[in-house]
C-alpha cells in the first residue's frame, strides 16, 4: 500500500512548520506519510540555537526575509522559491533517532533517477553531490512519531544564503572551506537536461511521481491529503501560538558571565552561564545539535547549583547525555560544561 502525502497550498514557511506540526499530531493521517512544501524567502533556525547569533538582522529586514524557528535540532537553513521541502511522518518505533540516510532513501533514489547519480548522504544529516551540500535534515520526536524534515535546493539564490547567515568561523574551518557558498550548491545543474527546465513547483511534482513510482499525478489522487477548513483553523492557531510568536522565535539572550563553546564532529554546543554569589543562576544551552530530549531538563538542573566541576559532573551524571545531545560523546559534553575557563 502507499503512504499518503500533502503538497501544501502555502509559501509561507510558518504556515507551513505549523502544518506540520498540526498533521503529526492530530491522527488525521496514519504515519507514515509525506508532506512537500515551497515558500519565499526565510531563515529557519533549529530548536536550541540562539536566533539573533545565527542571522544578519539588518539584511533580513531590507529584503523581506521571513524568520522563524522549527521544534528540531540542527542548524539554521535559508530558502527561497527555489527550495523544496519534505518531511517524512513515521511511527518512531520503526525509525532509529539521527539515521537520516534510511530516512531519505527515497528522495536520494528519485533523484538519481533524475539524473543525479552522484547525490549521497553523508555526514550527519547533509545530501551532497561533488563535495557540495544541497539538502540539509533535521528530526523530531514526540509521543509515537518521528518526524524528519529536510531541503532541497533545487534554484535557490546562494548569494543570499551567505548574506543572511552568519556561519560561525569553527564550524567553517572544521570543514576546511572558506565561505558558505563554496560549499552548497543547487541540484538542478546536476539532473538529466529535461528536468532544467523546470520550475520548483513542476520538480516537485515530477519527485513525487518517482518516488511513488507512477507515470501520472492522476494516478495517486486517493493518497492525496487535502487540508479541510478544521485543519486551517488549528493551523492558524498553532501559527500565531509558535511561528509567530517573538518569544519562540527570538527568545531573549540572557546576560552571561561565562561561555563554554565547542564544535564537536556532531555538532556545535555553545552554553551560557550567568553566575552571581558561585552559584550559577541562569544557564542557557545552545547550539545546531539534535537530541530526543530538550536541553531545558538540563538547564533546569543546573540553575542554582553551585558553579564547580564536581557539582556541574554530579548533576549531569543523573542524566543520560546521549538523549539530548545524540552522536555527541557525553564525557566529553560533560567536561565542556564543568571545566571552568
Amino acid at each position: 500500500m502507499k503512504m499518503q502525502y500533502v503538497v501544501m497550498p502555502s509559501n509561507d514557511i510558518r504556515t507551513n512548520l505549523a502544518t506540520e506540526q498540526y498533521l503529526m499530531n492530530s491522527g488525521k493521517l496514519k504515519a507514515p506519510f509525506m508532506l512537500f512544501y515551497i515558500e519565499g524567502p526565510c531563515i529557519i533556525v533549529g530548536r536550541n540555537q540562539n536566533t539573533l547569533e545565527e542571522i544578519n538582522q539588518k539584511y533580513c529586514e531590507e529584503h523581506g526575509i521571513t524568520v522563524t524557528r522549527r521544534l528540531s535540532g540542527g542548524g539554521a537553513m535559508y530558502q527561497d522559491l527555489g527550495n523544496l521541502c519534505f518531511s517524512f511522518v513515521v511511527p518512531a518505533k520503526d525509525q532509529e533517532f539521527g539515521d537520516f540516510k534510511t530516512l531519505v532513501a527515497p528522495v536520494v533514489e528519485a533523484l538519481h533517477e533524475m539524473g543525479a547519480t552522484g547525490a549521497e548522504v553523508t555526514g550527519r544529516n547533509d545530501i551532497v553531490i561533488d563535495g557540495k551540500k544541497f539538502s540539509g535534515n533535521a528530526m523530531y520526536t514526540k509521543g509515537d512519531k518521528t518526524f524528519s524534515h529536510g531541503t532541497l535546493m533545487f534554484d535557490v539564490d546562494t548569494g543570499a544564503v551567505e548574506n543572511a547567515l552568519k556561519v560561525p568561523k569553527d564550524k567553517i574551518e572544521s570543514k576546511g572551506i572558506k565561505s558558505v557558498r563554496s560549499r552548497v550548491t543547487n541540484i538542478k545543474p546536476y539532473l538529466a537536461e529535461s528536468y532544467q527546465k523546470l520550475d520548483t513547483f513542476s520538480f516537485r511534482d515530477e519527485l513525487i511521481k518517482k518516488i511513488w513510482k507512477v507515470d501520472d499525478l492522476e494516478q495517486l489522487k486517493e493518497f492525496e491529503y487535502k487540508l479541510d477548513e478544521t485543519d486551517q483553523a488549528e493551523i492558524a492557531k498553532i501559527e500565531q501560538e509558535l511561528y509567530k510568536n517573538w518569544d519562540w522565535v527570538y527568545g531573549r539572550s540572557p546576560e552571561f558571565t561565562v561561555q563554554r563553546r565547542r564544535h564537536f564532529d556532531g555538532g556545535t554546543i555553545d552554553a551560557r552561564f550567568l553566575i552571581e554569589n558561585g552559584k550559577i543562576a541562569e544557564v542557557t544551552i545552545y547550539g545546531d545539535f539534535f537530541g530526543k530530549k530538550d536541553v531545558a531538563e538540563l538547564q533546569t538542573a543546573l540553575k542554582g547549583q553551585k558553579y564547580a566541576p564536581e557539582v556541574i559532573r554530579q548533576v549531569l551524571s543523573q542524566f543520560e547525555l546521549n538523549e539530548y545531545f545524540v552522536g555527541l560523546d557525553a564525557t566529553e559534553v560533560t567536561e565542556l560544561l564543568a571545566l571552568q575557563q
